[in-house]
């Protein structure tokens, strides 16, 4: 009883921005939040927030490549972000004689920075484009608003396209489908590494430490936008030169104290604040346990050979860090979920919805729908998961699921020389790229783990017919791990797919029937051509349908209560938000009480030579036992500050977001949340929500200490 009457208490303004909580779209900083902005401690005007016509704060911020957020810290186009974001480019400038990624790299002149494959993009500016979608989907039916709505897309983005600037327009659905903002982005693709700490400084704490505070992780690199002399994006040139930004952030060295005024700009990736009940009960009771067990599986076997040599490290390092990263993740938000009696909470105000919907026909079923389309769904949701993160999870079975196209156009004996010709080099340059990255004894361990846990797990009339009978035939019993690894080592030795003069044979006089005995493929396309066949377009009609009530309830929930819409916020969708809070200590659990910063005093306690996690370079170990802190000290601690925490609410995307002070400057670096937060996606907590941000003095301290690279201290502009 005492549950269901929180849960009514909590429901009641479950989607109203309590203190702390929101993404906020930057053009309406003004309307909706300023106020409350100038309050906590801010001293800037709306216009340096964000402005159309004026230089202003959100011409320093950037989407970093395809997925993390940066920030322009000089007038020379220097850019700031983490060392997780920047890790693919800084891998992939490292060779085992010269390991960037082991050992750090630092550009002491401009000449010395690296080219990479990033891009990165400046918001131009925000348009609301609702009526134009809407104008163009009137009077159509959901299914064929669906259809044509990418349609409607591209007519109004077409309308600011200008390739040769740089310009393009994305079109986001805000409040699911209730609202549509364009924002347009200018592009610039000649994008330099210049700076990153070793790995065991950027990813300090590993795995261990990972959502954790305390935190000890200097978790930032160093970039640089380079443009055609009259500011234009271009592609790679030594006659490009470094981009004059609108604006950059100036770096505060002055320290932080606890209750700080801090705002956070940056591009959070997805949040789902609006989710069901029926949604948070399928994600606790199935896609998150199952997503966990088979990472688990997967980082077991990989870390197994990267101890085991530098090489493999090198080799499997990205794909373990973004395996590893959300592997925690979803552990943790199902513990808070559980926790916290999130889907109770949704689940009494649901009710308070379906009584206040009573007799209003565009809402009084949607609840009822709900039901229905989860029930219809859930039984083939764990067999999703692991085809996704299992059967695919297996590098040799993602390249030979990739080969399903190739093997289409075999099989049409109408498909023109021309066609297949392209079609197989680009098999042939995908399997070039496959087995760069891939590392055969992980793998295959992986592949034998996947095909037992699938047979163990999944519904046996959801299997691909015939195939474990096949097994179970040619290799033994399939109650035996034995059977498997057997299997998966015949498969490993017979496939064309990592045999070059087979593969050769293949290309040169290819056939449908040839790649459909290739075990690898057979493998491939039993499973996922299952799902494809019988179960996707399942799970399509179920996201369609969840789609359509989710846009219908969320307009039903601005409607009942429409004096709380000023302060709403839509759900995170890697557009630009800014999100305000304040430094702050927390308090975890009973008799628990967590600072507001870290020290070097925790990195020298938590270090331990030799270590995977906690190593560190002999060098920084040194500087730190002598306090050779210089200029970054904190003179309040009496140490360096190594990372700090805030209130601010953000997401994945958020990482290398700008941690800004009261006046504009920067103080630190987002990079991480914590543990008992990570229920985040789905409700925010007021109490205990925290980001954890890298100290920008503890930055430019291994920029400067231990990287010696004070040409890139003099380029910023240092507010102390």
């Amino acid at each position: 009883m005492k549950k269901i009457l929180l849960a009514v208490i909590l429901s009641t303004s479950l989607f109203k921005a309590s203190a702390d909580e929101g993404m906020w779209l930057p053009m309406l900083l003004g309307e909706q939040v300023y106020n409350d902005m100038v309050k906590r401690g801010l001293k800037l005007t709306k216009e340096q927030l964000y402005s159309i016509n004026k230089s202003s704060i959100k011409d320093a911020i950037l989407i970093f490549g395809g997925g993390c957020t940066g920030e322009i810290v000089s007038d020379q186009g220097l850019i700031f972000t983490n060392h997780h974001c920047g890790y693919a480019a800084i891998a992939n400038a490292s060779t085992v004689e010269h390991n960037y990624l082991a050992d750090g790299f630092y550009a002491y002149n401009k000449g010395q920075e690296i080219k990479s494959e990033l891009t990165v993009q400046f918001l131009d500016r925000i348009v609301d484009v609702t009526k134009d979608v809407e104008d163009g989907v009137k009077g159509l039916s959901w299914d064929d608003r669906v259809k044509k709505l990418q349609d409607v897309y591209k007519t109004i983005t077409d309308k600011v396209l200008d390739k040769e600037n740089g310009l393009s327009g994305r079109i986001y659905s805000m409040f699911k489908g209730n609202q549509y903002i364009m924002y347009v982005y200018k592009t610039y693709r000649d994008i330099r590494l210049v700076g990153a700490p070793p790995e065991s400084v950027g990813k300090f704490g590993g795995d261990t430490d990972n959502w954790e505070w305390p935190r000890h992780t200097g978790d930032f690199s160093i970039f640089r936008v380079y443009a055609t002399k009259d500011g234009k994006p271009a592609d790679y040139s030594q006659d490009n030169v470094p981009l004059k930004p609108k604006h950059f952030l100036p770096v505060s060295i002055k320290g932080i104290k606890d209750g700080d005024y801090a705002m956070i700009y940056g591009y959070p990736g997805g949040t789902n604040r609006y989710e069901t009940s029926y949604g948070i009960k399928l994600k606790n009771e199935i896609e998150n346990p199952s997503l966990v067990n088979l990472r688990d599986m997967r980082l077991k076997y990989m870390h197994e050979q990267m101890i085991k040599s530098p090489a493999v490290k090198l080799k499997l390092a990205n794909n373990y860090a973004t395996v590893a990263n959300y592997w925690k993740f979803f552990d943790g938000e199902t513990k808070q979920l559980i926790k916290f009696h999130t889907q109770e909470q949704k689940a009494a105000y649901e009710q308070q919805f379906e009584a206040w919907a009573k007799g209003k026909p565009e809402y009084e079923n949607i609840m009822a729908d709900y039901a229905k389309n989860y029930a219809t769904w859930t039984p083939y949701s764990k067999m999703r998961q692991y085809i996704n993160e299992g059967v695919t999870g297996s590098p040799l079975i993602a390249f030979a699921t990739s080969l399903r196209a190739l093997d289409d156009k075999l099989q049409k004996t109408n498909t023109p020389a021309a066609e297949l010709k392209k079609a197989i080099e680009a098999a042939s340059a995908g399997r070039k790229a496959f087995l760069e990255s891939e590392d055969l004894p992980s793998d295959e361990k992986i592949l034998a783990a996947v095909a037992m846990m699938y047979y163990n797990d999944i519904d046996k009339n959801q299997h691909p017919i015939g195939y474990y009978e096949s097994m179970k035939g040619s290799f033994g019993s399939l109650k035996e791990e034995a059977t498997f690894k057997s299997w998966a080592k015949n498969v490993f030795e017979k496939t064309m797919l990592l045999d070059d003069a087979k593969w050769n044979a293949f290309t040169a006089t290819p056939t449908a029937a040839d790649l459909e005995a290739d075990p690898a493929f057979g493998f491939a396309n039993a499973f996922v051509g299952n799902y494809l066949s019988k179960y996707a377009s399942l799970y399509a009609a179920f996201v369609n349908k969840n789609n359509e009530l989710g846009r219908a309830y969320m307009k039903g929930i601005m409607e009942m209560k429409p004096a709380e819409v000023k302060k709403m916020y839509p759900d995170a969708n890697f557009s630009m938000r800014v999100s305000f809070g304040n430094v702050k200590s927390y308090n975890p659990r009973d008799a628990v009480h967590y600072d507001y910063v870290c020290t070097s005093k925790g990195i020298l306690e938590k270090y331990v030579p030799g270590d995977y996690e906690f190593d560190l370079p002999t060098k920084q170990i040194e500087l730190l036992k002598k306090r050779d802190f210089g200029q970054y000290i904190d003179k309040a601690k009496n140490d360096l500050v190594v990372t700090f925490i805030t209130t601010n609410d953000i997401t994945g995307g958020n990482s290398g977001s700008p941690v800004i002070d009261a006046n504009g400057n920067l103080i630190g670096l987002a990079f991480d949340g914590n543990y008992e937060a990570l229920s985040h996606k789905i409700a925010f907590d007021k109490d205990l929500n925290r980001t954890i941000c890298v100290d920008v003095r503890y930055v430019l301290w291994c920029i400067d200490k231990l990287g010696g690279a004070t040409n890139i201290i003099n380029e910023l502009k240092l507010a102390r």
